[in-house]
């Protein structure tokens, strides 16, 4: 994968991800060698972040490099000056550039220009780095993904399209119940279930969030109204009643199953403080995986061996 854009799930192989989850596992065991000693990356963010800032600023430091965030603010990524430019920029300075953006065109624009890896750290479209750590930790908590059935419960949006793709890819069940008019775009589903042919999985999608639940190993969900969708906030609150995924809900899946999210929560909205509390919960090992997926990642892209 050296000298790869990681813009879409769509851009890995099956081998490929395996591959990432396993060297991420090796990682998060035996700690990291310093395989980008002396390589820095840009972090180039229109939106702010917690997890992914960071993940990304610790993971080149724990592989031997430097990480510069640069915020909407200093650059104005496609305001102050074009796209284009800042990527052949950077491409002089930086070894790759991690991209936070609003639209996915941002990032396909970027790549097309820069000399240097481009990775997608969150877009309207997807969210590929959330569903490598989503994917490694139900690999450290169910010991596999083949079979293993993934309940999505909420937004068709950019992280469970992601995580559908990545499902697919696995081998994984992935089930996503939506209220209509959110669920994920038919594009995603088909790419998805194409994939999962090959691999021995499943995608399907329904209504209703019992459908989804029942049996599941994993039930995952997501907030219901993201940034840069405040406007809507008032019709999705409506939308979504009945997507909550409570003690009832949770009761419906295997008695071993766990809990995802992939934060920031809303506690009161789409999870009760019960569940993301209680002993099924694996949220914030599944924000701790984001730095080990993460360095995983960025030493296949840039790393001169693995």
């Amino acid at each position: 994968m050296r000298g790869r854009d990681l813009l879409s799930i769509r851009d890995l192989s099956p081998d490929e991800l395996d591959m990432l989850l396993r060297t991420a596992l090796s990682m998060k065991r035996d700690g990291s060698p310093p395989l980008l000693e002396g390589k820095t990356v840009a972090l180039v963010f229109e939106k702010p972040s917690l997890r992914t800032r960071v993940s990304f600023e610790v993971g080149m430091k724990q592989l031997g490099g430097s990480a510069i965030y640069l915020s909407q603010s200093e650059v104005g990524l496609g305001q102050r000056e074009p796209v284009e430019d800042v990527a052949r920029v950077l491409s002089r300075y930086v070894a790759a550039i991690v991209a936070r953006t609003y639209a996915q065109e941002t990032l396909t624009s970027l790549a097309a220009a820069a000399d240097v890896p481009v990775v997608n750290a969150l877009s309207d479209d997807e969210h590929p780095c959330q569903a490598l750590a989503d994917l490694l930790t139900v690999r450290e908590k169910k010991g596999r993904l083949a079979g293993v059935r993934i309940a999505f419960i909420g937004d068709g949006n950019n992280v469970s399209a992601s995580l559908a793709l990545a499902s697919g890819l696995a081998g994984a069940e992935f089930i996503i119940a939506s209220p209509p008019g959110y669920a994920l775009t038919s594009d995603i589903v088909s790419t998805a279930r194409e994939w999962a042919r090959r691999t021995g999985g499943a995608i399907e999608t329904v209504v209703k969030p019992e459908d989804a639940a029942r049996g599941a190993d994993v039930v995952y969900t997501d907030v219901w109204t993201s940034m840069g969708q405040e406007a809507e906030r008032r019709h999705r609150m409506e939308a979504f009643q009945g997507y909550q995924v409570d003690a009832q809900l949770m009761s419906l899946a295997s008695p071993d199953a766990i809990f995802m999210h992939d934060l920031p929560a809303h506690r009161g909205e789409e999870i009760t403080q019960e569940i993301i509390e209680g002993p099924q919960s694996v949220v914030f090992q599944q924000a701790e995986n984001r730095l080990h997926a993460q360095k995983a990642l960025l030493a296949a892209i840039m790393a001169d061996e693995l």
